[in-house]
């Protein structure tokens, strides 16, 4: 059955993980994807991390489903070929520095100029306008910008990142929710395409939950504080007895006194001033102290068991090899079993969210440098002379 995205060209002018991320995901619902890249050498991200073979694991992941079109973006030649991939497309995603694709002739006017019912998606460091927009910006930047950082790891250590490139992460999801949402606009005849204006700073500061507002009113600047959620007590990162570690989260009323009683504290869980959170937060050193005294006692397994017995959401703290074992990840395909150009199999990620009636699917993983340029190139009307000239000239790959 088509994805719900079947019938949707996207035009990728990105590389590394913003904008690449962004067309993943749409062309894991059914979007022809089409991604331009350098010839010579391609995506940067086919030689990051760990390789398989001369090129990127992390690649193959990446640009599942795509494919790839070797262009010289600055042959005038390479433009014109763009020119006509947007003219047909109805998204195109990038993440060059604002003003990248101008000085290429291929921003905004010009490629709306060709279709004007496109919408472009543009991914950058701080936004397309304001005092900081030719600033370079990784995904890094964004995070530390953004507020994330500062409010990441022990109260006694320097701010610390989250493991993955949470800041290009977050980028992607609000640059496919902006393309989905103008689109359907263009789609239902509500009106003609449009620009969407994705930061990576505002992209991690969106998800910053109430950080402003209490600053604002109660001068509170939420910063490091480990495992713990503060003001939603309890909610920490527990030990256990055999160097492992549990994650519960008991901080709603009725799950408090499940957890209270569970760990043989029932008299906590009835003493009025913990009957609501705020007043549970007014003792959360206590409560943290009384939680981790059972946990030292029990093994995570041990621990969990009576946690899942009380009803008390609580969980290990997974590495992969802990997910790629775990039955329920298998059962909701989150682990799938994929096929590199070489015929080497390898498990990858599964499909995020599950669609009930037009799931996605991994119809193949990340190609070969320009691939399919020869394939696209015929489908916009180039013959094989023409493509032999583009690719003599240098323009293609």
């Amino acid at each position: 059955m088509p994805g719900p995205l079947a019938g949707i060209r996207v035009l990728e002018l990105g590389q590394l993980i913003a904008a690449p991320f962004a067309a993943r995901l749409m062309a894991e619902f059914g979007a022809e994807v089409i991604k331009v890249e350098a010839p010579e050498d391609g995506d940067p991200l086919r030689k990051w991390r760990k390789l398989h073979n001369g090129t990127s694991l992390w690649w193959y992941l990446q640009s599942r489903n795509k494919k790839s079109i070797a262009v010289d973006l600055k042959a005038p030649d390479g433009a014109a070929v763009v020119k006509a991939l947007a003219a047909s497309a109805d998204v195109v995603i990038e993440n060059f520095r604002p003003g990248g694709l101008e000085k290429l002739g291929l921003g905004w006017e010009q490629l709306s100029a060709v279709n004007p019912n496109l919408v472009m998606v543009r991914i950058s460091g701080y936004g397309q306008t304001g005092p900081y927009r030719d600033r370079p910006g990784f995904g890094a930047i964004g995070e530390a910008m953004g507020g994330i950082r500062y409010t990441t790891g022990d109260p006694d250590s320097p701010p610390a990142r989250v493991g993955i490139s949470i800041g290009d992460t977050l980028a992607s999801l609000h640059g496919v929710i902006g393309a989905l949402m103008a689109v359907l606009r263009v789609k239902t005849g509500q009106g003609r395409g449009q620009v969407v204006d994705v930061s990576l700073v505002e992209s991690v500061f969106n998800v910053m939950e109430s950080l402003v507002p209490e600053y604002d009113l109660l001068g509170e600047v939420r910063t490091r504080t480990g495992g713990a959620l503060p003001g939603i007590t309890p909610s920490n990162t527990y030990p256990t007895c055999d160097g492992g570690y549990v994650v519960i989260a008991g901080n709603s009323d009725p799950i408090f006194r499940r957890l209270m009683a569970a760990i043989g504290r029932p008299d906590l869980g009835a003493d009025p001033d913990l009957r609501s959170n705020d007043g549970r937060t007014a003792r959360a050193a206590m409560l943290d102290e009384v939680i981790a005294g059972w946990s030292r006692t029990k093994t995570v397994t041990e621990a969990l068991a009576i946690l899942d017995a009380a009803e008390v959401p609580a969980g290990r703290i997974y590495s992969v090899a802990d997910i790629v074992a775990d039955p329920h990840y298998a059962a909701r395909d989150m682990i799938l079993t994929a096929e590199l150009p070489d015929g080497t199999p390898v498990k990858m990620p599964g499909i995020v969210p599950k669609l009930s009636e037009t799931p996605g699917e991994v119809r193949w993983s990340g190609p070969a440098l320009g691939a399919h340029t020869d394939a696209v190139l015929s489908e916009l009307g180039f013959d094989e002379p023409a493509i032999a000239a583009l690719r003599q000239a240098g323009a293609v790959a």
